[in-house]
């Protein structure tokens, strides 16, 4: 998206679907975020018909949600702050993650932990 009317073209061909609540959109990220109960597959249609604009879903999930953020393929360098590729690899699922209780016990004797017990 280049200017307002091309922002108020995509924002426009969604707004009248049934279901749809809230609608923003960021220019700059060329990113339209809609909120409601609608099906996906069928706002990406509507917006590629409507403002004949190419049109995917935003492949970037938040940092937190994936399990091996910096595995090849999930770690993107165009990605916005805070986000990595959403990718489903059969090659990461092998990788290794530590449950919550490991972690609990990995750190609670950490030199950054200020709260942790001393043992002499």
């Amino acid at each position: 998206m280049d200017c307002e009317g091309c922002e108020r073209k995509v924002k426009k061909s969604v707004e009248g679907m049934k279901g749809v609540t809230q609608v923003d959109v960021e220019r700059k990220a060329s990113k339209l975020t809609v909120v409601g109960y609608v099906d996906p597959k069928k706002v990406v249609a509507r917006v590629a018909h409507r403002t004949g604009k190419k049109v995917e879903l935003w492949p970037y999930v938040p940092y937190d949600v994936v399990a091996h953020p910096y595995a090849p393929g999930v770690y993107d360098k165009k990605a916005p702050a805070g986000y990595v590729r959403n990718a489903e690899d059969p090659q990461v699922s092998h990788l290794a993650r530590a449950s919550s209780t490991e972690v609990r016990y990995t750190t609670a004797f950490s030199d950054e932990n200020p709260a942790a017990c001393s043992v002499m």
